[in-house]
């Protein structure tokens, strides 16, 4: 696993900040903008392209390409700890956006209307949102399938589990996957204040007194292996990618649907073989809206039932952001993570119990636990939803 955050790079700092309760949330501010409402954002302010690619490279490629080429560095480097991990057509790369070369857009259209200055002759390659994977299999030669998912904020994890079920069909044997996301520009940034659902505070899922989301950016990137080619190379698996599902609202474009959240949740659950009482933790998609944790809550009420009781759910997005396109795999991270250390991450900021809320999102400290098997929820614009599940790998 690789991430690319406010932590800063590395998973390792990225789960210690959500295990700890610690935000990477700061002030920000942007040029271009008059009256800035919106003060605030997980930027990675001390990112470094020139630090750690190749100096020729970094001025032909967008902010986000440059995430996910460095968070998928982490991932190959780690998958290849053990033994050599090794490239050619059966290795795929899915890296999933929701926007793709926002800044590269941002900068050039400026430059053409504004300050009428010549086009930069690598826009296009910059801004297609297939340019990180693009990127990821020109830099190791992977040349199986590679392709953008575009799904809004559940982009990453779509593209995790079509990943999944690539190699489940053996049409490869192992699959780059994963999501970058690097929007925070000053026409994108006005866009979301537009929508009025970003907080001016704090971010606080599923808390009394929430009033919005927080943006991010960053990446998250995962190897994923067939199990007989990972062990026939002697690779040491983190945990078992278990299940998928993946459902539409058919119902509003920005309005969130709880029967489709849920559809998700079962058809998870239902691909891993697990049932709803051998979950142990979720990673809540947790925005701090009024409309979505209301949802989430509704759709995993009726997917867990009693098993709600005993379930530790919890969002981490007061810690990253919500990075949009590159939620579910920074997320997907994290839960892991939890798995792995037996720990679910705190929901920080948390004041009190909401009205149709999660009754205890593991309010503002991290708490020991058992978990055989944990969800990564990702809900998404356009009615798009998305259930990653995963489990000890024995």
């Amino acid at each position: 696993m690789g991430c690319v955050t406010a932590a800063g790079p590395g998973a390792a700092p990225l789960w210690a900040m959500a295990r700890d309760g610690k935000s990477g949330v700061r002030p920000f501010t942007l040029d271009r903008i008059d009256h800035q409402h919106v003060r605030t954002a997980a930027h990675l302010s001390e990112f470094d392209p020139y630090a750690c690619l190749d100096k020729q490279l970094v001025p032909t490629i967008d902010r986000f390409t440059q995430f996910a080429l460095v968070a998928a560095g982490e991932a190959i480097d780690q998958a290849a700890a053990a033994s050599p991990f090794h490239f050619d057509e059966r290795v795929g790369v899915i890296i999933g956006s929701g926007i793709g070369g926002a800044t590269t857009s941002d900068e050039q259209h400026y430059a053409f209307y504004v300050a009428k200055s010549r086009t930069d002759p690598f826009t296009i390659p910059r801004v297609m949102p297939n340019a990180a994977a693009s990127h990821i299999s020109i830099r190791y030669g992977a040349r199986g399938p590679c392709f953008a998912v575009s799904s809004a904020c559940s982009s990453a994890s779509q593209a995790i589990g079509l990943g999944l079920q690539a190699i489940r069909s053996r049409l490869i044997d192992a699959c780059i996957v994963g999501g970058s996301e690097a929007l925070l520009t000053p026409a994108t940034f006005r866009a979301w204040e537009s929508l009025r659902v970003m907080t001016s505070t704090l971010c606080r899922p599923f808390s009394k007194d929430r009033n919005g989301m927080v943006l991010g950016e960053g990446a998250g990137v995962l190897v994923i292996e067939a199990e007989d080619t990972a062990l026939a190379r002697g690779a040491v698996p983190l945990a078992e990618l278990a299940g998928y599902g993946t459902s539409s609202d058919a119902a509003d474009i920005v309005r969130p649907d709880a029967d489709g959240a849920a559809r998700s949740l079962r058809l998870a659950l239902d691909d891993a073989g697990l049932r709803p009482e051998d979950i142990g933790y979720v990673n809540a998609h947790g925005t701090g809206t009024i409309l979505n944790d209301t949802c989430e809550t509704t759709a995993m009420a009726a997917v867990f039932g009693s098993s709600m009781e005993t379930l530790s759910v919890s969002s981490t997005k007061p810690v990253h952001g919500h990075t949009l396109g590159a939620a579910g795999a920074i997320e997907l991270v994290i839960t892991v993570c939890a798995l792995n250390d037996q720990i679910a991450p705190p929901t920080i900021n948390w004041l009190d119990r909401a009205p149709g809320c999660i009754a205890d999102p593991v309010p503002n400290t991290a708490r020991p636990r058992s978990i055989r098997a944990a969800l990564s929820n990702s809900f998404a614009f356009g009615g798009i939803n998305a259930c990653l599940a995963v489990t000890h790998y024995h």
